[in-house]
């Protein structure tokens, strides 16, 4: 079955989140499920540069300011269609960014990858005809919308709007309809409309065949008013099309048995030769060299949705507990300069990276004993299935897909053999610092310890049983 994937960002050729990690394993797992996907994204730069073999395969005429045209070509095995626009897409900064902020023209540069999609959609590149188009985010929001208003009585394919973030929605102002291309009649709230502007993600929410989020629990709590951000009613409506299939990752990409960014390889059965993983964190980011100190992890955005600030806040009980902290991020201003300050304060006891570095992610889930995980809200989370493959003890915050992953090591799971992390109820200092009291309890038992580790690595993160639900998805939605 021929599917076209829309998405902003494809790891590992651009990567800003979870979106890129998602968009570049999914093709290669629905292969197994006969599902032949072809991805289409922008050409920013670091893009076109990792392309083998790019040849021009459809002329696009002129697209919000400039000729566009599609490439296709091949990179790390993904069949790609790449959307060739410099003059929306060669620029520096992140894909959404410069040095001064979101580009002004972040409307027009996404609508015009939906526009490639949905004339892909109908079929304009020869010898190529998807019998679904999925939807990833704002970015590809609008794709479901074009299929719908410009079909004129085309048979177009099905659709499948998937949410990765509610929290990013992609809005613009109501003068910009016609520059969009989009007819009056869709300006309404049976179209795009949302809240007197142009809703990119509603659009997709309330015209693609078929909505799904990144985990189940995240699929309920997007449909209450707490959790909704504004489209709580609309996704309400929508129940019946909707389904929370959770993410995999890759696990050829996260595998401590053969990861080259490690000191040692280890697998649940070598648990012992962790032990070199360990050390070299420490060494790493100038962690006192003390085997006994617990070392907890964050791979994450220093951000209040992250629960970075809950962190902060409850440093003062981690550092109590004996235990240290080694920290890999960036975001916002204030959080950084807070770990900043903790970590000049408590040499030895707090090691900091401000940014990212794939090689150190991978480091920091091989050298830690548990990572910490306290977000608000967390549709799926990528982070603690990396944690369960590498025996670093998830704890995480009863959250979206958090929830749905980690089993919580009470005593009635530790008495029958279960558990494979912590979960405390929310993202507060109080509710962290009880999680970390009990992370120090069982650390002196580390045969409870090590049982726990090897229930985690023999969790199912792989994108097995997620591909089977999507394929089995295309299938309903392409037969209509």
């Amino acid at each position: 079955m021929p599917v076209l994937s829309v998405a902003s960002e494809l790891y590992p050729l651009v990567k800003t989140g979870g979106l890129a990690d998602v968009a570049g394993a999914l093709p290669v797992a629905l292969a197994a499920e006969g599902v032949a996907m072809r991805s289409l994204l922008p050409g920013y730069p670091r893009v076109l540069a990792a392309l083998q073999g790019a040849r021009p395969v459809l002329e696009l005429g002129w697209m919000f300011g400039g000729p566009a045209r599609l490439l296709a070509a091949e990179a790390h095995g993904l069949d790609l269609l790449v959307l060739d626009a410099p003059h929306l897409y060669d620029r520096p900064g992140t894909p959404y960014a410069g040095p001064d902020g979101d580009w002004a023209d972040n409307p027009q540069r996404f609508a015009a990858l939906a526009q490639a999609a949905a004339r892909l959609g109908f079929g304009e590149l020869p010898g190529f005809q998807p019998a679904v188009v999925h939807a990833h985010d704002w970015q590809a929001g609008l794709a479901p919308a074009y299929l719908h208003y410009w079909a004129g009585g085309r048979r177009r394919p099905g659709t499948v709007m998937t949410v990765h973030n509610l929290a990013f929605q992609g809005q613009c102002d109501v003068s910009l309809l016609a520059e969009l291309g989009l007819p009056p009649e869709a300006l309404s709230i049976h179209g795009v409309e949302y809240y007197q502007s142009i809703g990119f993600l509603k659009a997709g929410l309330k015209l693609a065949d078929r909505i799904t989020t990144v985990s189940p629990s995240y699929a309920a709590e997007i449909r209450t008013e707490a959790g909704g951000m504004g489209l709580a009613g609309l996704l309400r409506d929508r129940a019946g099309a909707m389904a929370g299939i959770l993410n995999g990752i890759d696990t050829a990409v996260w595998n401590p048995a053969d990861d080259p960014a490690l000191a040692a390889a280890f697998s649940a059965a070598t648990l012992d030769a962790r032990a070199a993983n360990r050390a070299a964190l420490r060494a790493a980011l100038g962690l006192a060299d003390d085997p006994r100190a617990p070392v907890l992890g964050i791979v994450s955005r220093l951000s209040w949705q992250k629960g970075m600030d809950a962190v902060l806040a409850a440093l003062p009980t981690l550092l109590s507990l004996g235990m240290r902290l080694a920290v890999l991020g960036a975001g916002d201003r204030d959080l950084e300069a807070g770990f900043r300050a903790a970590a000049e304060a408590h040499p030895g006891q707090v090691g900091l990276f401000l940014g990212y570095d794939e090689a150190l992610a991978h480091r920091i889930q091989a050298g830690c004993d548990a990572l910490l995980v306290p977000s608000r809200f967390e549709p799926c989370g990528l982070t603690q299935l990396c944690a369960l493959r590498y025996g670093a003890l998830p704890v995480v915050a009863r959250s979206g897909g958090l929830a749905d992953t980690v089993v919580d090591a009470n005593e009635m799971a530790l008495a029958e053999g279960w558990g494979t992390g912590f979960v405390f109820n929310e993202a507060s200092a109080e509710a962290l610092q009880g999680a970390l009291g009990r992370v120090a309890t069982l650390w002196q038992d580390q045969d409870a310890w090590r049982r726990l580790q090897r229930n985690a690595m023999g969790s199912d993160v792989s994108w097995t049983r997620p591909a089977r639900h999507y394929a089995a998805l295309y299938r309903d939605v392409a037969q209509g």
